[in-house]
């Protein structure tokens, strides 16, 4: 946690201290305009790298309250919105209500990945959320195996157990959640 308790710092995470790279978090976009959910959500510039080891993992009821708290927002969301908009609509609204419960995440977080001890390029995660739960939001007609398998990609450069995959674009939501677990 950040010194101002809102998202991952390098100062206090010794995972996260070596790797520095430029990303947006909160409800900004880059270059975009700040809002005040942005502001909330500020945290250092860093690239996520393993961020999910085992000191950081949180326990299985800690980790459901989160995506509860995640799939709350999402419902929240997509109940004023429905289907219909771009994937980015949803993204900015979801950070929007998650600052309003005052949830702790980090906005299209870089994520290195690594090919055997060399580094070979970076993903980003659409919200990574609580230092523990990596969040892919859609908004396609189906989701297919390989949204799913970017998820679990995301989960092994993480080191995080668990990811969530919302396509927006469905007239129910629940229709649209998958809970991924990587073991």
């Amino acid at each position: 946690m950040s010194a101002d308790g809102h998202g991952l710092s390098p100062e206090s995470n010794p995972i996260l201290a070596p790797m520095r790279t430029a990303f947006s978090v909160g409800c900004q976009e880059p270059g975009g305009p700040r809002t005040e959910a942005a502001e909330r959500n500020n945290v250092a510039k860093t690239t996520i790298l393993h961020a999910c080891s085992t000191e950081m993992n949180h326990g299985p009821d800690e980790t459901n309250r989160v995506t509860e708290a995640v799939i709350g927002a999402a419902i929240e969301v997509h109940k004023a919105l429905g289907p219909g908009f771009m994937e980015s609509i949803y993204e900015e609204a979801l950070c929007v209500e998650l600052a309003l419960r005052g949830v702790r995440f980090t906005r299209q977080a870089p994520v290195a990945v690594d090919y055997k001890g060399h580094r070979i390029g970076e993903n980003r995660l659409d919200l990574f959320v609580e230092d523990s739960v990596v969040v892919e939001l859609k908004a396609v007609d189906a989701l297919a195996p390989i949204h799913t398998a970017q998820v679990i990609s995301y989960l092994k450069a993480t080191g995080c157990r668990i990811g969530l995959l919302i396509n927006f674009n469905v007239k129910r939501l629940t229709d649209g959640i998958r809970r991924i677990i990587h073991d």
